[in-house]
């Protein structure tokens, strides 16, 4: 039988960069929030092109038991995890970020 290869005429395709750069952060503390709410702070220790993450030291935001769509200050220890990369919706260093508020929450129409 004949490989996938030399039936295409030729060399694979080149693989695609990723867009995210995440080697950057590696060793340095992130911040993740997942689909469903969930936010999370560790340390990053590895990644793949799925963007399953390794986190180390990591801590959970617990949210408000009154407004599940609040995050309070509280955390929970998490140790060691892994988060699947199909739950990330957002991966920023520690260092350096500040929140702004929102200039579309309060606009009225005119």
């Amino acid at each position: 039988m004949s490989s996938a290869k030399n039936q295409r005429g030729g060399a694979p395709p080149p693989k695609k960069e990723s867009i995210l750069e995440l080697t950057k952060m590696i060793d340095a503390k992130v911040h993740v929030k997942c689909l469903g709410g969930r936010e999370l702070v560790g340390t990053l220790k590895g990644y793949d092109e799925l963007v399953n993450l390794v986190l180390d030291d990591a801590d959970e935001f617990i949210r408000d038991s009154e407004d599940p769509n609040t995050i309070t200050d509280k955390k929970r220890k998490l140790g060691l995890i892994v988060v699947r990369g199909t739950q990330v919706s957002l991966v920023s260093p520690e260092e350096g970020m500040e929140e702004i508020s929102n200039p579309f929450v309060g606009a009225q129409e005119e």
